[in-house]
């Protein structure tokens, strides 16, 4: 059993973007957290965030040591690009946990969301673990969402009919340098109510198109006399993401309101699920809100199951049961 760190700790804003030897240093913390907590600490818009300089972020990292030797063993990411809610991630080194650093780097997101007047400061918990809820309760914070993980394994894909796609709708692989601002819109109308979706910039769809994992075959929109209706967007995880296998996801799939009710979705995530086949993977993953009922049922009956849970702990007083609900 580790013994709690007596080493002074500092916690600190940094401006973004981050040097590239602090933002490997996160990386790393979050590396190790990962392989101690058999679950990523952050999710890909932080890790994405690091070192842009168009991110609306406050970069929060906790050290100990003297300055010249101090290690990054803590950190905290905090958006600041909504008015009323800033939305926190945060990972402590398993090394130096039960300590207070959790709780340092809580209070330092909460005073960074309380330098805009009335907005609330809603903080993530991948997996939902027991220390993330020990600290929540701590410091007075309930859950106000939770997001579930689906998972699929495609050899058990329940046979069906191929949907067929609406009257004169064609599908082609998107075009990197030619459909953003298209895809953009459409996005933005299909998630407007979708606080991280709907949001996606310009430079947000830049950096995904930068990854190692893009690929333009995988992602494929839905047009009608020119105009996008919708699209599907896959992603192929490396082993040891989610696995000791590669494991496929439908990442993004979006429709336009103007589209919706011809059966495009389903159509689409068909697509997906049978791109990333014949990509030879054996799994599947996608991520739906827990609240959407409607999007749960349809996706049990292509054949996916609850995989894992993320919650969101919030300030503010959850609005009725069907909108945050405790987890399993």
């Amino acid at each position: 059993m580790v013994e709690p760190t007596k080493a002074r700790i500092a916690v600190a804003a940094r401006p973004a973007p981050l040097a590239p030897v602090t933002a490997d240093a996160v990386r790393a913390l979050a590396a190790a957290a990962a392989v101690h907590d058999e679950v990523a600490p952050l999710s890909e818009q932080p890790l994405l965030s690091l070192e842009s300089d168009e991110a609306r972020v406050v970069h929060l990292v906790a050290t100990t040591g003297d300055d010249a030797d101090a290690h990054v063993v803590g950190y905290a990411q905090v958006d600041v690009g909504s008015g009323t809610t800033a939305r926190a991630e945060l990972v402590v080194h398993p090394d130096h946990r039960r300590a207070g650093m959790g709780r340092a780097l809580l209070d330092a997101a909460r005073a960074t969301a309380d330098e805009s007047p009335r907005r609330a400061l809603h903080v993530w918990a991948h997996g939902d673990l027991p220390a993330a809820r020990a600290l929540a309760r701590s410091a007075g914070m309930a859950v106000v969402r939770e997001l579930w993980q689906m998972r699929l394994e495609l050899a058990r894909r329940p046979q069906a009919p191929d949907r067929t796609l609406p009257t004169g709708v064609r599908v082609r692989r998107f075009v990197p340098g030619q459909d953003e601002e298209a895809w953009r819109r459409v996005n933005s109308r299909a998630f407007a109510h979708h606080p991280e979706q709907g949001r996606m910039t310009s430079a947000d769809l830049r950096a995904r198109e930068a990854e190692p994992w893009f690929d333009p075959a995988g992602f494929l929109l839905a047009e009608r006399d020119g105009m996008l209706l919708g699209s599907v967007w896959t992603k192929v995880h490396a082993a040891g993401e989610h696995g000791p296998e590669p494991v496929g996801e439908i990442y993004v799939v979006g429709v336009d309101p103007d589209a919706q009710g011809l059966g495009l979705g389903g159509a689409l995530t068909d697509l997906g699920l049978t791109h990333l086949t014949l990509a030879g993977l054996r799994e599947v993953i996608l991520y739906t809100e827990a609240s959407n009922e409607v999007a749960i049922r349809t996706y049990r009956r292509a054949g996916f199951e609850r995989s894992a849970v993320d919650v969101m702990f919030g300030d503010d007083t959850p609005r009725s049961p069907g909108d945050a609900t405790m987890g399993a």
